[in-house]
């Protein structure tokens, strides 16, 4: 028996790739098995290679795995490209249609002609061969057809019981067919059974829309793009329950500034985008620090510059959401590294947008924001909203003849009460331009210093109060290696990290959750008593490794592994990585 399966199901877009990995996928979830799934796809609707990998465990899997144990292939493209990866002994399930054949050179595979489009046109309809490719699947691995009821009738109960009968048909009949091939289920692709516990199986972007939900935010303004759209189409879903909505803007421009209206008016908003999107914001998101109005914005970040890779995976503008903005101003950028993170991160922003009346920027990754994984159930008692001094609902006192509401009153940890429109006693000038306590525009220099510290140091000591800005796996005092990295690098560097501890080395693994301020006094002792510190990133110019020697120092002994070919890393290639520069001291670009 096996504890962990690797399985992919490739094809055209608009095949039903996605449908297929969702069905397979949400089954084995529900039996209690750990998942993990991230999906590879052209940036078209319809047309190009797309492919899902999804890895099943007895245990809980943070990453995808180095090879590939079971492929369904819905056309030959799928097997010349992605067929590399099968482990010896691996199979393909294809589809007979296409005459299916082995690229030269290949590991010893498996290889099962299924009729999937023929059976399925049996049944009524070619779309139907995902189901019948199901079945063949579960034929291998013994899952019993019934175990796809509820699924089945959850996709396809509203049109009809016949429906729902006939792709139980597809499945059955994929199945049977694989059985006549085998002579019945095979002994080294049997899965050791599940804990059969119920966990939550989600994307980031869902886990962010939800903490959104529980953080009470009412109001989103967003333009669609990949890969963020799914917070805006979850949102649009469930807010309007909560007495909320979305509204889909002309452009990212109009996104942020409906968003940081909307704070300005006491109301909880956010706005989500990439790359080119987070560019747009720019200007406004200055306009916020100046004003001290508090926004969240996500940025799930894909390849770029410029359009780039829409739907590939790259951590490369974690500068420009440090730096971005022109002039100075106090921001926070965020990285969580879990799907389970993006909920209690997003509900955490919030609150830290509000307390410190800043801009902050939650910061995913393609892999983070569109993999789908395994969640332990949330505790919604961590769940807390704090509002820091936000003074709507207060009597305020009675202001003089011709005076207006200290808005930005000089205070010791640089935060001032703020109101709201309308409020008694609360009117205040707001501009974008320097401005005193009122708001009232003022060029004066004494004025100009007073009100740049005054921001400036509003952040001094959230580094101490923020929750777990460095997620670390640090047992040794003196490591051998430090291992750093951002958002999902986190599952592949604990692989890694295990491989490379089982050779005798002292691995040491740092994940930044908090990128600025950045957690100088946290993380510095590891890097200071690391004979290595190799930072994993997925961009071409080892950003994170400089922000580390900038605020760290140690530049001598920072190296870089870095993948920017649109993929994720997969643990193998961290490790040998990570052995590479140990040996050689350069810097590792991994490539496919």
């Amino acid at each position: 028996m096996i504890s962990q399966l690797s399985w992919k199901v490739g094809g055209q877009q608009g095949e039903g790739i996605e449908s297929t990995g969702e069905i397979f996928s949400v089954a084995l979830n529900r039996m209690g098995y750990y998942l993990y799934g991230y999906r590879h796809f052209s940036s078209r609707i319809k047309g190009g290679h797309t492919n899902n990998k999804i890895r099943v465990s007895t245990k809980p899997a943070r990453a995808i795995s180095d090879e590939l144990d079971m492929l369904v292939a819905f056309d030959q493209e799928t097997i010349d490209l992605n067929a590399h990866e099968l482990r010896e002994g691996g199979i393909i399930i294809a589809d007979a249609k296409f005459n299916p054949t082995l690229p030269e050179g290949l590991k010893p595979v498996r290889l099962f002609a299924v009729p999937l489009t023929q059976i399925a046109d049996e049944l009524g309809t070619s779309l139907m061969k995902n189901m019948v490719s199901i079945g063949a699947t579960s034929a291998i691995l013994g899952i019993p057809v019934e175990s796809y009821r509820n699924i089945v009738e959850d996709m396809f109960l509203r049109k009809g019981e016949k429906v729902v009968e006939k792709n139980m048909e597809a499945i059955q009949r994929g199945f049977d067919f694989v059985n006549s091939l085998t002579g019945g289920q095979l002994p080294d692709f049997q899965l050791e059974k599940a804990d059969g516990k119920k966990r939550l199986f989600m994307i980031g972007n869902d886990a962010i829309g939800l903490g959104c939900i529980a953080a009470g935010v009412r109001f989103m303004p967003a333009y669609p793009i990949t890969p963020a759209s799914e917070i805006m189409e979850y949102l649009i879903k469930r807010l309007p329950k909560f007495g909320g909505t979305v509204i889909q803007t002309e452009d990212e421009i109009a996104a942020i500034t409906m968003a940081i209206g909307a704070n300005y008016g006491g109301v909880r908003a956010l706005t989500a985008s990439a790359g080119p999107g987070l560019s747009l914001m720019m200007e406004a998101i200055g306009l916020a620090g100046m004003t001290e109005t508090p926004v969240v914005i996500v940025d799930t970040q894909r390849g770029g510059p410029s359009t780039g890779l829409p739907t590939k995976q790259e951590q490369s503008d974690v500068m420009a959401m440090i730096y971005g903005t022109h002039g100075e101003i106090p921001k926070v950028v965020m990285a969580p590294a879990t799907v389970e993170e993006c909920f209690y991160d997003t509900v955490e922003a919030f609150n830290i947008a509000e307390e410190y009346q800043v801009p902050v920027i939650l910061m995913t990754d393609m892999a983070l924001s569109l993999g789908k994984q395994t969640v332990e159930p949330l505790d919604f008692n961590r769940v807390e909203i704090r509002r820091g001094k936000l003074v709507a609902g207060q009597e305020l006192p009675p202001l003089e003849p011709n005076d207006m509401f200290k808005r930005y009153q000089l205070t010791e940890d640089g935060i001032s009460p703020r109101s709201i429109p309308g409020q008694k006693h609360g009117i205040h000038h707001v501009t974008g331009v320097e401005h005193a306590e009122t708001g009232r525009p003022s060029e004066s220099p004494e004025n100009r210093k007073k009100q740049m510290d005054k921001r400036l140091r509003k952040l001094q000591n959230l580094v101490q109060k923020f929750p777990n800005p460095v997620l670390l796996d640090a047992p040794h005092s003196e490591a051998d290696v430090l291992i750093v990295g951002i958002n999902s690098t986190y599952g592949a560097i604990a692989e890694a990290k295990g491989r490379l501890e089982q050779e005798g080395l002292k691995v040491n693994h740092a994940q930044i959750r908090l990128l600025h301020p950045f957690p100088t006094e946290v993380i510095k002792p590891y890097v200071e008593k690391a004979e290595h510190v190799i930072v994993v990133e997925n961009n071409a110019t080892g950003q994170i490794a400089g922000l580390l020697k900038r605020n760290v120092g140690f530049a001598e002994k920072i190296e870089s592994v870095l993948k920017y070919d649109g993929n994720p890393f997969l643990p193998s290639e961290i490790y040998t990585g990570v052995k590479g520069l140990i040996k050689h001291g350069d810097v590792q670009r991994v490539s496919q």
